[in-house]
């Protein structure tokens, strides 16, 4: 049984645990005692280890046959040095096959253009430019040392606990539909069986967009996440006064970035099928959870 390594142990890979370990001899990397109960309980062996501390890593990194990459990049900068980190530690023995969870970020604005893994990357904030950073690194890396590296560039992730319900109750408003942007969405139920599939049958240095069929634009995915929760839907602002600040900074980066991924390629050649394939019939589930 081959073994493989999960860096970056957090929900996705919580859910995708179950079906990794009935595949593979699972090893997680971790950095406290919490996570090393919560993996060992869904059949994965602890490995401490700490990627802003690269002497903890070489360890770790020689036991892998495979590695799923969720681990996020650090808090500043245009490179990620964690995953710079973790390269090293695997080019001590190369593991046959690495996939990398991207973000759909590295796009930029495509003012509301349908996106295929074409187009070229243009990240209009620094955590997209780290992410880019990184998916450049590692497909270099794997084409230069024999390493099939697949990248799943992913949207926003939804699940029970992954919902807009704080910027609801308390009113926050969006935008209106003539300033509103497309954004794209996936199940995180979904997205850790992409991930499964994507160590099975990701192809060396190919990218691939791990998105849901949602064509929807973000003020009405609000809309249907408060009518699903019986809650009020929020108020719509024009742009200018979203810019003057009338809605944060944070939430505000994801409102200057309009587009619609295509997820041809990931439905064609991992053959996925999505058990939500749009967030109208994903959301009324998750609510109900």
């Amino acid at each position: 049984m081959k073994r493989l390594l999960i860096v970056g142990c957090g929900d996705i890979a919580l859910r995708a645990l179950p079906q990794l370990a009935r595949n593979y001899q699972v090893f997680g990397l971790v950095r406290a005692a919490g996570q090393a109960d919560r993996i060992a309980a869904l059949g994965a062996t602890p490995l401490m280890g700490d990627l802003d501390d690269p002497a903890t890593l070489a360890a770790p990194a020689a036991m892998a046959d495979l590695v799923l990459h969720l681990a996020p990049p650090g808090e500043s900068g245009e490179q990620d040095q964690r995953s710079a980190s973790l390269i090293a530690a695997l080019s001590m023995r190369a593991p046959e096959r690495l996939v990398y969870i991207s973000t759909s970020g590295v796009y930029g604005d495509c003012g509301g253009a349908w996106v295929d893994e074409d187009r070229p990357v243009a990240p209009q904030t620094l955590r997209g430019a780290r992410r880019a950073d990184a998916e450049r690194a590692l497909l270099a890396w794997g084409k230069q040392n024999g390493v099939a590296v697949a990248v799943l560039r992913v949207p926003g992730i939804y699940a029970a606990e992954r919902l807009p319900l704080a910027q609801l109750k308390r009113g926050a408003p969006v935008l209106r539909a003539e300033d509103d942007v497309y954004t794209n969405h996936i199940h995180a139920d979904d997205l850790a069986a992409i991930c499964v599939t994507a160590l099975e049958r990701g192809a060396a240095g190919r990218v691939y967009n791990a998105s849901d069929d949602s064509e929807m634009k973000m003020g009405d995915y609000f809309d249907l996440v408060a009518d699903r929760a019986g809650l009020p839907r929020p108020p719509r602002i024009t742009r200018a006064a979203a810019e003057a600040g009338a809605i944060s900074e944070g939430l505000l980066s994801f409102m200057r970035e309009s587009r619609r991924l295509v997820n041809t390629r990931m439905k064609d050649e991992l053959a996925v099928r999505l058990r939500y394939p749009s967030v109208r019939e994903g959301v009324p589930t998750v609510v109900a959870a």
